[in-house]
C-alpha cells in the first residue's frame, strides 16, 4: 500500500515502514531474549509460558495456550473465518537449560536463532504494532506461535490448529526459513523406529548366537540398495538417521534399533517407498531375530497445488518479497507446517523473515541487517491481507 486508503494513518505504508526501521533494536533485543529460552520439540512449555505472558502484557486478553502448547491469539475472538499467520517455537536441540546467544561481526549466533526464533520475534513485533495502534482487522486474523514443527514434533501444533479451527481457515502462512525462497509444495514423509531382539549372550562363551546389531545392519544394507522412484519434478529420498543397541564390547547384542525415514513430494512415490520398506522389513524377520516397527511420525503431501487460491497466495507473497528485496524468491517443495493445510486443501505457504545460515547446527546464525527487511515483508503481508 503506497497511499493511505484508511482513516487510521497507521495503515499507511510510509508509517508502518518507518516504524519497522525505528524498532529494529526492539526486534533484535526480543530475538536475543527468546533465543536463550530452551524449547525442544514436545517440550516448549518455557517458551509458551513466556510468550503468553508477553502477549497478555501487550493487552492481548484473548491469547491462550492450547493442549498442543500452541500460543494462540484469535483477532477477533469468535470469527467465522481466519487468515492464519504462524511461526514455530520449537528448536531441534534437546537442551533444557538456557541456550547460548552471541552477537559478533554483524551476525547473531544461537542454536535455533533463525529456525525459527527470528520469525517468532518478527511476528510478535508485528502484533505489537497492531495492538499499539489499535488496528481492527477487516479480515479476521489468527496469530499462532506454534509447537512441534521440528523432527518428531510431527507438526502437532499446526495439526491442532487445523482441528480446532476446522472449516474456519481461509489461508495459512507459516513464517519459517529465509525470505529468499517460498514453499510451493509439500514434501511428505514417514518416520519409523525399527527394533530387533535376539538371544544374545557372552561374546566368547556364546559365540555364534544371533546378534541383533548384525541383523539390523543386514536390513540397513538391504535398504541402502533399494531403487528410488524417479519422475520429473519429483524428489524422493530415504535415510537411516540413528542406530543404537548392545550392552558392552564383550556381549552379543540382544537388542538394537534404528530410526528410518523416507520422503517425497509425490504421494505415489511415498507409497512405493513404504511398500519397499515393508517388503525388506518382512524379509529381515526370521526365527533368530524378531523385528518390530513403530510409526513415529508422518507428514502428508499436498492436494491443492493447482488451485487458483493457492496460486494467488504464492503470487501475493512473491510480490511483497520482490517489493522489499528487488529479487524474485525461489519456489520449492519442503517439509513444513504448510504440509497439513496443503493436504486439507487450504491455501498455504511457508517462507521466512530473515537471512541466515547453518540451520539445525549449533553454529546457526543470521545477518542482523536482514531483520528490518524481513519485518517489513511480514508487516506488509499481514496488514494488506487482514487490515
Amino acid at each position: 500500500m503506497s497511499n493511505c486508503k484508511e482513516t487510521n494513518p497507521a495503515l499507511c505504508s510510509e508509517t508502518y515502514l518507518a516504524w519497522c526501521e525505528a524498532h529494529h533494536q526492539f526486534e533484535l533485543d526480543l530475538l536475543k531474549e527468546l533465543a536463550a529460552i530452551p524449547a525442544p520439540s514436545n517440550h516448549e512449555e518455557k517458551r509458551a509460558e513466556h510468550l503468553l505472558a508477553w502477549l497478555k502484557d501487550l493487552g492481548a486478553a484473548d491469547a491462550y495456550v492450547d493442549d498442543a502448547l500452541n500460543v494462540v491469539l484469535p483477532y477477533p475472538k469468535g470469527a467465522d473465518c481466519y487468515s492464519v499467520f504462524m511461526a514455530h517455537t520449537d528448536v531441534v536441540f534437546p537442551d533444557t537449560t538456557p541456550l547460548p546467544v552471541c552477537e559478533k561481526d554483524g551476525r547473531l549466533y544461537a542454536p535455533g536463532v533463525g529456525d525459527d526464533t527470528a520469525n517468532v520475534a518478527a511476528l510478535l513485533t508485528v502484533i505489537k504494532y497492531v495492538f499499539e495502534n489499535k488496528l481492527c482487522p477487516k479480515n479476521p486474523v489468527l496469530f499462532v506461535l506454534n509447537s512441534g514443527e521440528e523432527g518428531l514434533g510431527n507438526l502437532k501444533g499446526v495439526r491442532q490448529i487445523c482441528k480446532d479451527y476446522e472449516g474456519k481457515i481461509r489461508q495459512l502462512v507459516s513464517f519459517d526459513g529465509c525470505y529468499n525462497d517460498i514453499v510451493n509444495g509439500a514434501v511428505g514423509s514417514e518416520r519409523w523406529k525399527v527394533n530387533v531382539t535376539t538371544v544374545g549372550g557372552h561374546s566368547y562363551g556364546a559365540f555364534g548366537n544371533p546378534n541383533a546389531i548384525a541383523h539390523l545392519a543386514g536390513l540397513i544394507c538391504d535398504l541402502d540398495t533399494q531403487p528410488v522412484p524417479k519422475k520429473d519434478g519429483v524428489r524422493t529420498t530415504f535415510n537411516v538417521g540413528m542406530i543404537s543397541g548392545g550392552t558392552s564390547v564383550n556381549t552379543i547384542a540382544q537388542e538394537a534399533s534404528m530410526l528410518y525415514e523416507y520422503r517425497s513430494n509425490d504421494i505415489d512415490h511415498l507409497a512405493q517407498m513404504r511398500e519397499q520398506f515393508f517388503a525388506r522389513f518382512d524379509k529381515a524377520n526370521c526365527p533368530d531375530a524378531v523385528f518390530t516397527r513403530e510409526l513415529l511420525g508422518e507428514r502428508p503431501c499436498a492436494s491443492n497445488l493447482g488451485a487458483p487460491a493457492q496460486q494467488a497466495l504464492l503470487d501475493q507473497v512473491s510480490e511483497v518479497i520482490v517489493r522489499f528485496t528487488g529479487k524474485e524468491p525461489g519456489r520449492h517443495a519442503s517439509s513444513t507446517d504448510a504440509n497439513i493445510p496443503m493436504n486439507l486443501g487450504i491455501p498455504a505457504t511457508t517462507f521466512g523473515l530473515y537471512i541466515g545460515e547453518k540451520a539445525h547446527a549449533r553454529e546457526e546464525n543470521l545477518e542482523i541487517a536482514s531483520l528490518p527487511t524481513g519485518l517489513k515483508i511480514g508487516m506488509a503481508l499481514i496488514l494488506e491481507t487482514c487490515f
